[in-house]
């Protein structure tokens, strides 16, 4: 069966990786991105390298709720089911706290609140496919996660990016595992909840960021060392079409 298959934050990296690779399977692949210049182009050479033209752009800037919201409302007005969604979308920020417009700390946002919210906004869609996943992209660096605070998830007492990142990833654990049982207890049982860690990847991930001198220096020399972003994907491609 060819699904269809929406990947946030797809025009590079992991995310552009795994869209080639599934639209080369000849599944429906919706990218999505921030800027619409970037996204179609992607579409464009995705279309082009693989001989499939269902590939699809869909724009939202995830930092924005509202904007969330109104991309899951056009999905639905394009899409009437959704097969797989894939929460790929994610950032490390510089050295010094950055907000959004609403005033809420950047990592929390794109890494854990949007992709919890855009969730369960497409709800309605993935209950109507026969067999529905939910990925969401964690990382090993939940390991080395501080003792959450919970009364400052915003990082106002105490940032730093190196710090919030790992965290993010961490709640991105906890809440793939209470979605798994959420989903249960809605008796949404066509619906599974997965999360991964794709490895340390050699992409631009975390590059363009002021994280400050050391930590700036460990990032560069780290991409000596990084897998190929074609194998970072290889755990996403499986998850959203292993049987």
């Amino acid at each position: 069966m060819k699904k269809i298959i929406l990947i946030t934050g797809t025009t590079a990296g992991i995310g552009k990786v795994a869209a080639k690779a599934l639209a080369k399977q000849g599944h429906t692949v919706i990218i999505h991105g921030r800027n619409k210049d970037n996204a179609q182009a992607v579409c464009k050479e995705i279309k082009s390298e693989t001989g499939n033209n269902n590939v699809d752009t869909i724009i939202a800037d995830l930092f924005s709720f509202a904007d969330v919201k109104r991309m899951s409302e056009e999905f639905k007005v394009r899409y009437e089911r959704l097969d797989v969604l894939i929460n790929n979308a994610g950032a490390l920020f510089g050295k010094y706290r950055e907000t959004t417009t609403v005033g809420l700390e950047k990592t929390m946002v794109l890494n854990v609140f949007s992709p919890l919210l855009l969730t369960e906004f497409l709800l309605d869609v993935l209950e109507k496919s026969p067999s529905a996943r939910i990925i969401n992209t964690s990382s090993a660096t939940h390991k080395i996660a501080e003792k959450p605070n919970f009364s400052d998830m915003q990082h106002e007492k105490n940032y730093s990016s190196t710090g919030a990142y790992p965290l993010s990833k961490l709640y991105t654990i906890w809440l793939t595992r209470h979605l798994a049982v959420e989903l249960k207890k809605r008796g949404l049982k066509k619906i599974t909840a997965n999360v991964l860690n794709p490895g340390v990847v050699a992409t631009r991930f975390g590059q363009d960021s002021d994280k400050g001198f050391i930590n700036n220096m460990i990032f560069k020399i780290a991409l000596l060392f990084m897998t190929k972003p074609d194998e970072g994907a290889a755990t996403t491609v499986y998850l959203a079409t292993s049987q």
